[in-house]
Parts: C-alpha cells; structure tokens; sequence
C-alpha cells in the first residue's frame, strides 16, 4: 500500500511535471510557423547570428511576386497552400547546402546556405524548385514566381549578419525589378532601406544584437 505522505508528495512533482511539458509544447509552438514547419523570425535569426560568425554562409532574401493577387483571386486557403509549398522547397534546399529556413512573416523567407563555388548552380536550382506548379486540392494549379536576393559572404566581408540581411533585401528588390528570379548583393546599395527593408515593407529586423 503506498504510504500517503509519499503520495502526497508525489503529486506537486507530478502536477510540475505536466506544466513543464505544457510549456515546452507552447515554447516550440511559438518558435515554429504552424503553417510551413519552419523557425519563426527570432529562432531564425539567432541561429542565423550564430552561423555567420562561425563562418563562410550566404544569406538569402525571398518573397512571392503578386501574393496578394495569389489571396484575393483564389481566396486564402490557397494561398496558404503555396506558402506551405515554397517553405518546404525551401527548407529542403537549405538542408542541401548545409543550411537552413524560416518564415520572416506573410510571403517572407529567409534561409542560410553555405554555398561556395557551387552559388550559381545551386540558386538556379533552387529558382527552379521554388517555381515549379503547385497543385492546390487536385483542382487548382498554380505557377509562383519567387524573386531571392542573396548575400555571400565577400558582399559584405566582416560585416554582421543586419547588413548582410539588408544587402540581400536589396538584391531581392533589384531582381523583381529587373524581371530575374535571383541576383547577388551589389558591393555598394543602390536601392534605399528602412531597418533592414526596402523603405514601405515590414522590417526583418528583430534584436540583432548577439545571443
């Protein structure tokens, strides 16, 4: 027969047992996009901080070309269901070139790849992948064009990852206006950004300072 004063302690142990477990679900909910899987905007960026400083990483920008058009012809389940897709591509990718993704938010990504001599094959690659048609509730077929802005690391040699973040934006913007689907961070900036972003989108800025 169990003794009573042991079950009676057994019980706060078992009650703090089950809360930690409630939190650490909540804590990875948090941290986890639910609808692509991937790291939400501060896991990513400090995992992303501790990665440039350890090394020779490649940041890279993206964003779906006309999502809201995306939103408001088909409705927003579909929407979603392109997100979904582009986030696992993504990831993906990523995993191939020692990297990895994550939603910054809406229509934003952002990953880290180490990509060396192999950068032009690898992001046609990725170009490719990102764009191939998703079927959406087998009725519904669509084509997303996804314009990728990509830092190396001797774009912004020795500087933190926020300006490496800022020229990839850059070169994001410049390859949708240009009509390309990737193009590399230019060594000086040629387009004005506000907090790491284009002056009039969201920042991607969290606390960029080191963790």
């Amino acid at each position: 027969m169990t003794d009573p004063i042991t079950l009676t302690a057994a019980l706060p142990l078992a009650g703090w047992a089950a809360h930690s477990l409630w939190m650490a679900r909540r804590l990875r909910i948090a941290r986890t996009d639910p609808l692509t899987g991937l790291p939400t905007r501060d896991p990513f960026t400090a995992r992303a901080l501790r990665t440039v400083a350890r090394g020779r990483a490649s940041v890279l920008l993206l964003d779906v070309d006309h999502f809201k058009h995306v939103n408001d012809t088909h409705g927003h389940a579909a929407g979603d269901a392109l997100l979904a897709a582009i986030g696992g591509r993504l990831q993906e990718w990523s995993s191939e070139y020692g990297g990895f993704a994550g939603r910054l938010g809406g229509d934003e990504f952002a990953a880290v790849a180490h990509l060396d001599d192999l950068a032009t094959h690898a992001l046609d690659v990725l170009a490719d992948r990102l764009q191939r048609c998703v079927d959406i509730d087998g009725h519904l077929r669509l084509s997303p064009r996804v314009s990728v802005g990509v830092c190396r690391p001797d774009d912004r040699p020795g500087l933190p990852l926020d300006a490496r973040l800022r020229a990839a934006d850059e070169a994001m913007y410049a390859a949708k206006s240009l009509g390309r689907r990737w193009r590399y961070a230019e060594p000086q900036s040629t387009h004005t950004t506000t907090a790491g972003r284009r002056a009039g989108r969201r920042g991607t800025h969290t606390s960029l300072s080191s963790r």
